[in-house]
């Protein structure tokens, strides 16, 4: 038997027999490596580890930490929720049943059966006993036709119609026990890995997605390797639920919503207005710095304008109707990009290579359509707001801009204390290259300056092939709040397209007309998102520089009402923003209240206070820390929020 060559994810390379699976690459490694990777990608594409590799191949080992490793663990625990289901309610019909980023579901047809909460303690029980038995997945080859006969002869309809959408040679079957399903993999070895687990929660999903489709129950559930690492899942579910957005925001009275405005669009409140003004001012300031222009676009466009761009071939049947005029023919569009308005706004006059780069930003509000039932709070929404700007820059000076604004993304992970975060390496998926615009040299000129930028600055990268936007790859932060959750927080995207869609142009050196590169960058990515990310990362208890009220001075009688009037002048003085509780309640009871708003300090002032013209400094959450001038708490609480924004 021939050998191949492995390359390892150290760059090393072994030669193995022909038809060497990753499950015993891993055992020639290290037996304990064996015993704890999930599954392996081979040339880039994630595989069973035992399937044969009978090529030369470049390999990497996935683990538990792997997102890559959980994506195969959770996908065998939906196969494996789909064998109980089907020991326990004969004749119950699949649809489809992936792993999701925390877990898996299945949607499934009962027929006249019903499956509620109460059953889910059974379904966990007879997951468990099968996970017992240690059943291998088992890959299978099958053709088109093979596969039609069996789903035909089981009149499964979801399957046929599955099928049917394939290409012959590229189908393969998956079984576990008694149970085989249509499948594209990766799996696990066996079940055996499978040791705690937890059905989550039963929703209702139109097939594919089709409110004209049955509706299928969809049964969400989580697995882990270990029950400890389940027990602090939960844990930290129940600690989301304290810090939910939703939940918070009500609280602190930052945003609502109204069904008469319409699903999808956020309504901010005064202190949330003021906390979202307070962001904006902020990275305006560092904008400012950088040399960005702002600038202001409308809200709607022609039709015209997104066909041009792309984003009504790519969006178009996904967003709000054409608003039609009264003039025939006329049509516009509630905006979807900012990026089609800007490219206008660099054509309005001629350009030289000695006028770029040329930097515009925008806080401009756009528009998608989203599904009634994929709106969440301020996380998805119809209308949102991005801190966008697009760069448009010579192509000698692409890789020193986009280095820029990783410089401004991390300045600003730093100053509102997201420590923890991975930059994903966003490129197209070289197999399905029709899903994107653009030739290849101006994909392989944007995905090699990316790579270079992120390397330079010595990021920690992973690479997504497949994740681009349409007209070029991009560099996503991924960021893991105060609980352990990621979150994607901030892009960068490099696109040589929209110039050559918009003939944009300059007039280098040599007189001649050249286009130009364009960078698109959002830090916040949208403002929505971001406030929703930042109130559960904080629990609403936002930086002293950021939160709506810094200060409430708390008056222990009316007879104090006036004192608290001159203090709270004297602050505003030094641009603390202060609010005064003078509300005919116990002393004991506003300070609690005011607590539970988060606001950082509390000043009580009595008697005592107004003879010596002292305050009483309560800290939030720490208690009371003694008293002192109104000026020197002014002046420390100045000095506080510099240390914060210089990080």
């Amino acid at each position: 038997m021939s050998n191949i060559k492995i390359m390892l994810s150290d760059n090393s390379v072994r030669e193995y027999p022909k038809g060497v699976t990753g499950l015993e690459i891993a055992k020639s490694i290290n037996p304990r490596l064996a015993s704890e990777v999930l599954s392996v990608a081979v040339n880039g594409e994630t595989w069973d580890l035992t399937r044969p590799i009978n090529t030369d191949a470049t390999i990497k080992l996935y683990k538990w930490d792997d997102e890559k490793g959980r994506h195969a663990f959770w996908h065998s625990s939906s196969h494996l929720m789909a064998e109980a289901l089907q020991e326990l309610y004969p004749g119950i019909k699949f649809g489809i049943g992936p792993s999701i980023e925390n877990g898996f579901y299945y949607d499934v047809d009962l027929g006249d059966r019903t499956i509620t909460d109460a059953d889910l303690v059974k379904i966990e029980a007879k997951m468990i006993e099968l996970a017992r038995q240690k059943q291998q997945y088992i890959r299978c080859d099958i053709t088109k036709a093979e596969a039609l006969a069996i789903y035909t002869e089981k009149d499964d309809q979801y399957k046929v119609e599955l099928i049917n959408d394939l290409q012959d040679g590229t189908i393969t079957f998956y079984t576990n026990g008694n149970f085989t399903d249509l499948c594209r993999g990766p799996h696990l070895p066996s079940t055996e890995p499978i040791k705690a687990i937890k059905l989550m929660s039963i929703a209702g999903a139109y097939w594919r997605g089709n409110e004209n489709n049955k509706q299928l129950t969809r049964i969400y559930g989580i697995t882990f390797p270990q029950k400890k690492l389940l027990d602090e899942y939960l844990q930290m579910l129940e600690e989301a639920k304290k810090r939910d957005h939703r939940k918070v925001g009500k609280e602190l009275e930052l945003f609502t919503f109204s069904q008469r405005v319409g699903q999808g669009l956020p309504l901010w409140m005064p202190r949330g207005a003021a906390l979202r003004e307070r962001l904006e001012n902020f990275l305006k300031h560092i904008q400012k710095q950088s040399g960005y222009e702002q600038v202001i676009t409308p809200h709607i466009g022609q039709k015209e304008l997104y066909v041009t761009s792309g984003h009504y071939a790519k969006y178009g049947k996904d967003s709000f109707q054409p608003i039609h005029t009264p003039q025939e023919g006329e049509e516009f569009l509630l905006k979807p990009m900012n990026c089609p308005h800007h490219c206008e706004i660099y054509k309005s006059k001629p350009r030289s290579y000695k006028d770029l780069p040329v930097r515009l930003a925008e806080f401009g509000t756009v528009y998608r359509y989203e599904q009634s039932g994929e709106l969440h709070g301020l996380t998805r929404v119809r209308g949102f707001t991005q801190d966008d700007a697009h760069i448009f820059c010579r192509p000698d000076q692409l890789k020193e801009e986009f280095i820029k604004v990783i410089d401004i993304v991390l300045y600003i992970f730093k100053i509102l204390k997201f420590d923890e975060y991975t930059a994903q390496i966003s490129l197209r998926d070289p197999n399905n290259k029709e899903k994107y615009i653009g030739n290849d040299e101006n994909w392989d000129k944007a995905e090699g300056a990316i790579i270079e930028a992120a390397n330079e600055k010595g990021l920690k990268t992973v690479v997504e092939l497949g994740e681009a936007a349409f007209y070029g790859p991009k560099l996503d932060f991924m960021v893991r709040d105060a609980i352990g959750r990621k979150w994607q927080l901030g892009t960068i995207q490099v696109d040589y397209n929209l110039p050559e869609r918009f003939e944009l142009e300059y007039v280098g050196t040599d007189d001649k007309r050249h286009r130009p590169v364009m960078i698109h960058r959002a830090p916040f990515g949208s403002m929505e998102r971001f406030v929703a990310v930042l109130i559960e990362h904080t629990s609403g208890k936002f930086p002293l520089w950021l939160t709506p009220e810094q200060v409430v001075i708390i008056p222990v009688s009316e007879k104090f009402n006036n004192f608290a009037k001159n203090v709270s002048n004297i602050l505003n003085n030094y641009d603390i923003r202060t609010l005064i509780d003078d509300r005919n309640e116990t002393i004991g009871k506003r300070i609690r209240e005011n607590e539970m708003k988060r606001i950082p300090y509390l000043l009580v002032v009595g008697k005592k206070e107004e003879q010596t013209s002292m305050v009483s400094v309560r800290i939030q959450g720490e208690g009371d820390k003694g008293q002192m001038t109104v000026e020197a708490f002014a002046e420390s609480l100045n000095y506080e929020i510099k240390q914060q924004l210089e990080g």
